[in-house]
């Protein structure tokens, strides 16, 4: 199974660490975020790892090429120039993501969880979606809305009460989630996102909020799905008490 860390993000919260560090190496009780992560991902069957790079990219490299498991099984997708958001860093690696016509997982590099990883897989071989998001009931002001068939229909800011897209209509049976940063994308994605325009840097929330009719977006809800981001000084501590 292939799967995508995403690990070329600038980790502006996680400053001063970023200064001189890439997030994705970020320690969590001694050990890099891209570690736990691939770890994790190859513990459950996925064996092809892209990773994309930008921020201190020469320092991931560096480290995955040190790793024997690592470097064995992940394939680098460069963003020198430009950093590409995470929807235009996945089109970038196009080349690797469709090496072969099976769907593939992208990763946050900054999440810890015990999602069933494998499962999420397996549900969308079976849906016929292209997008299939990993969501749960965790407590969040902002909620991705889904019809009682558990397709997307928008996003919703509680506090603020915006709303995407603009012309979001809720009725009592639509069901409200938080957003894991976990998710399954068939290859065909990439011809979709050309057809409607989009290209070099943009967000992948922005891709799947836009609209798009043919664009079938389910969500996959685990029960108990525990989850830490820790992209944050205080989240970051979090997950350290919680592993030691």
């Amino acid at each position: 199974m292939k799967t995508m860390i995403l690990c070329a993000g600038l980790g502006t919260r996680l400053k001063p660490w970023t200064d001189s560090h890439p997030k994705a190496l970020v320690p969590v009780a001694g050990v890099p975020m891209l570690k736990r992560v691939s770890d994790r991902l190859i513990e459950q069957g996925f064996d092809e790892v892209t990773v994309n790079v930008h921020h201190f990219a020469d320092q991931i490299v560096s480290f995955i090429r040190k790793d024997r498991t690592l470097s064995e099984k992940v394939r680098i997708s460069y963003e020198t120039e430009t950093l590409l958001d995470t929807g235009g860093g996945i089109l970038h690696a196009e080349e690797f993501l469709r090496s072969d016509p099976s769907p593939f997982l992208v990763h946050n590099v900054d999440i810890l969880s015990n999602a069933d990883l494998k499962a999420i897989m397996e549900d969308h071989m079976r849906s016929g979606r292209h997008v299939t998001l990993l969501v749960s009931e965790r407590t969040s002001d902002r909620k991705l809305v889904f019809n009682p068939g558990m397709r997307l229909k928008g996003w919703l800011n509680l506090k603020s009460r915006e709303k995407r897209p603009s012309s979001l209509s809720m009725t009592a049976d639509d069901e409200m989630y938080a957003f894991s940063g976990i998710y399954v994308l068939s290859v065909d994605v990439f011809d979709i996102m050309r057809s409607y325009g989009f290209s070099g840097a943009f967000p992948i929330m922005d891709f799947f909020l836009s609209d798009i009719p043919e664009l079938k977006i389910g969500g996959y809800v685990q029960k108990d799905l525990d989850i830490i981001d820790i992209g944050k000084p205080d989240t970051l501590h979090r997950a350290e008490l919680k592993i030691q």
